[in-house]
């Protein structure tokens, strides 16, 4: 939203101690949830997609389908693959399974280090909504206990280039900024 300059209202929740409303409006009771007038969206990817859709400039997709189509499958790999094992770092009731969330979320992102070489942002040299997917999680890999090392240089070059964005300091909560040094 911050990359589109779209001005919304911002409702945070803590924990599971979701407000009244909008357990009667997501059928999820999750987050997050975007209301839009009459529509009510409850799913990241359909919400980023829409809003992209909806606020066409700068455009955070492309317009080929095929491209569109690869764009959309590294969106679907990073929820699986890398939302995954955060939110199992998150979860985790003992410290052997943090450590397994941690180190196979460690070597899947490594693993990606030739794609962030290729291109200057992910898959691209415009930026993108897999961009604005990714960046979260590679925001966090110190939250995480995460030292992607020296082999990984093409994705800390990325991570400096997207985290010094204006609309990703933007968009930065204040927990958030406080995530990073």
């Amino acid at each position: 939203m911050a990359e589109k300059s779209i001005s919304i209202d911002v409702i945070d929740v803590e924990g599971m101690n979701l407000p009244e409303d909008l357990l009667d409006l997501n059928p999820y009771h999750s987050v997050p949830t975007l209301i839009d007038r009459d529509l009510i969206l409850y799913d990241s990817r359909v919400i980023i997609e829409y809003l992209d859709e909806r606020f066409p400039h700068p455009p955070l997709m492309p317009v080929d389908p095929v491209t569109r189509a690869q764009f959309r499958l590294a969106l679907f790999r990073i929820e699986k693959d890398w939302y995954t094992q955060a939110q199992q770092i998150d979860d985790a009731v003992d410290k052997r399974q943090a450590t397994r969330a941690r180190k196979i979320l460690s070597e899947s992102i490594i693993a990606s280090n030739e794609v962030f070489a290729m291109k200057k942002y992910f898959l691209s040299d415009e930026f993108s909504l897999v961009d604005c997917t990714i960046a979260p999680i590679l925001w966090r890999l110190s939250v995480y206990g995460i030292d992607l090392g020296e082999e990984a240089a093409a994705i800390e070059k990325y991570m400096n280039e997207v985290f010094s964005r204006p609309s990703f300091q933007e968009s930065l909560s204040e927990l958030e900024q406080e995530m990073r040094p």
